[in-house]
Order: C-alpha cells, then sequence, then structure tokens
C-alpha cells in the first residue's frame, strides 16, 4: 500500500515537471515566433525604434548618452547608420559599439549597397540597431531588404513592415527596393568584399542637403511651439535657424553641381532661399516686439515645407533608374 502510494506520488511529480517544462517550451516558442515581430519597442530615446527580427532593430538616430545607454540595455553590440550625417563616434566607442556608415537615399537601395547592408547584418555582432535620422523611412527599408537578403524575413512581411513603421508611399523608391529584394547566397555575402567605414564620404550635395535637413527639423519643433524655446533644446534660437537655414540654400545655390541641375530644380531653391531670408527677418522682428503675431511667420514657414516636398516629390523620392 504504502509502496503504491509513494509510486503514485512519483508520478504525480513526474507529470507536473513535465507541464512546466511544457510550458516553458511553448513560451519560448512564442517569443521566437515571427508572428510576434515587428514589435514597437517602449523606449524613450531612440525614435520609432522597431523590432525587426531578434537580431535586428530599426529606428531613428541615437541623439546623446541616453540613447546610447537604451541601446545598451537592449544588448547592441552594432549599429548601422543609413542616414547622411556623420555618427556619434565618441559615444559608440564610450558603449563599446561598432559603428558602420552604410548611407542610401530616400530614392531606393541601389544592389551592391542592398548587398553590403545584407552582408553586415550577417557578419556583425548583434543585436543590429539599423537607423536612419527619424526612423521611419530609410532605417527600416534597410533592415527590411537586409533581413529578407539573409532570409530572415519573408518578402511579403517586409513590404508590410514599411507600413507597420509608417514609411510614407510618396517613397517609391524604398518601397520598390524593398518589393524587389530578394534571399541572397550564403557564399555570396561571404565572398562579398565590402568595406564598412565609420563615416562614409558623402558628395558635396548630399552633405549639404544633410545639414539643411537638420536645420529644417529644428525649426520644425520650434513652429510646434509658436516659436518659442525649447525646454530640451534652449540653445535653439528661431531666428538663428532661420538664419542658417537662408545660408544653406544660398550656399546650395553656389554648388556647381547644382548650376548644372534642371532650371525648374534651381527656382525651387531660388524661392526658398528667398522665403527663409524673409522667415529670419520675421522672426528676428518678432524677438524685439512681442506684439508681432505668428500668423505671417507661420504661413510662410508652410509655403516653405510645401516647397520642399514639391521638390523631394520630383527629384528625391523617385525610384532608382534600372
Amino acid at each position: 500500500m504504502q509502496r503504491n502510494a509513494h509510486q503514485m506520488i512519483l508520478i504525480a511529480l513526474t507529470l507536473v515537471c513535465l507541464a512546466i517544462v511544457g510550458c516553458a517550451r511553448v513560451d519560448e516558442a512564442a517569443l521566437d515566433s515571427s508572428d510576434s515581430l515587428p514589435l514597437r519597442m517602449q523606449v524613450a530615446h531612440l525614435p520609432n525604434a522597431i523590432r525587426i527580427h531578434e537580431r535586428v532593430i530599426s529606428g531613428g538616430r541615437p541623439d546623446g548618452e541616453a540613447a546610447f545607454e537604451e541601446l545598451r540595455s537592449l544588448g547592441v553590440k552594432t549599429i548601422i547608420s543609413v542616414d547622411g550625417s556623420q555618427p556619434d563616434l565618441q559615444l559608440s566607442a564610450k558603449y563599446e559599439m561598432r559603428y558602420v556608415h552604410l548611407p542610401h537615399g530616400y530614392n531606393g537601395i541601389p544592389d551592391t549597397r542592398a548587398a553590403e547592408l545584407a552582408k553586415a547584418v550577417r557578419h556583425f555582432e548583434g543585436p543590429i540597431y539599423i537607423h536612419c535620422h527619424h526612423g521611419l523611412h530609410r532605417s527600416p527599408t534597410a533592415a527590411a531588404v537586409a533581413c529578407v537578403s539573409n532570409g530572415m524575413m519573408d518578402p511579403m512581411a517586409a513590404s508590410k513592415l514599411l507600413k507597420f513603421a509608417g514609411t510614407s508611399e510618396n517613397y517609391r523608391g524604398l518601397y520598390q527596393s524593398v518589393a524587389n529584394a530578394r534571399r541572397l547566397d550564403n557564399q555570396f555575402l561571404d565572398a562579398l568584399t565590402a568595406d564598412f567605414p565609420k563615416i562614409a564620404e558623402l558628395p558635396p550635395l548630399a552633405e549639404a542637403m544633410v545639414e539643411l535637413e537638420r536645420t529644417f527639423d529644428h525649426l520644425k519643433r520650434l513652429s510646434a511651439v509658436d516659436w518659442k524655446s525649447l525646454d530640451d533644446h534652449p540653445d535653439l534660437h528661431p531666428d538663428h535657424e532661420a538664419l542658417m537655414l537662408w545660408e544653406h540654400f544660398t550656399e546650395l545655390l553656389r554648388m556647381e553641381s547644382v548650376a548644372k541641375k534642371p532650371a525648374a530644380f534651381r527656382l525651387l531653391l531660388e524661392q526658398s532661399e528667398s522665403d527663409s531670408r524673409t522667415l529670419e527677418r520675421l522672426l528676428r522682428d518678432r524677438m524685439t516686439n512681442i506684439a508681432i503675431g505668428s500668423t505671417e511667420i507661420d504661413e510662410l514657414f508652410k509655403r516653405l515645407s510645401t516647397n520642399c516636398a514639391a521638390c523631394h516629390r520630383v527629384y528625391r523620392d523617385i525610384p532608382l533608374a534600372d
């Protein structure tokens, strides 16, 4: 009787253990399941951070100590920038992360760059954080193309990822790059000779556009608070940022490469140069006369934004030529 009771206890304990192990396996499988990805991450300092694969995260530019602290908390070992601006090598070195600079445009990812991104994701230590400026357009595209090329993501899921990330359909070239992405052979990727610079050299026009975009983003933030100081960026002054925008447009118009562009492109730049000069004057006047309202300033900035969007549609966001 005692022996039977002892056997029953052993059987019961065995069943409990099997149940626990079985539940653990189910939970682990759920965590690894692609059905749970992409996943928007709950972070404070990494814009639009999305986990695409257990090895790959897409997002916006890590700016400052707090952002790199978050990257470290996520276990990130490698950062790939597809933005034109220079990576923060000082902070990446401090947090012992490798930075790779593989920029591409809004018009799509050339095949050569797509292969380099795929090799980087395959080759470098993960998790890997792929970023552009805002994390909305170029980085999800680069991450999707790299993951599809490595067999880490289904091509159909890649197109859905762009919509999940908020990538505008106006960026036809980016959507086309993802639609064209295909699995690349591992032997091809391993044999591929690629340069993985910490800072890539950019054409002067591309560098100038990066600086212009950064200044425009500053003005966009200032406009959202009625052209007042930002609590987290008190060093930004509306009139000075408008002055910088005017200077950027002026320098662009002096470039030899711009002189060779279509007349319609140069006209858009000339209009924006004139509007940014007026914007700087109005903001400077408002600094000394608070009675001046913001209606005219807002309308002018809206016109600048519309002008930039029109230029991008025609000259920046179109798909790459075959």
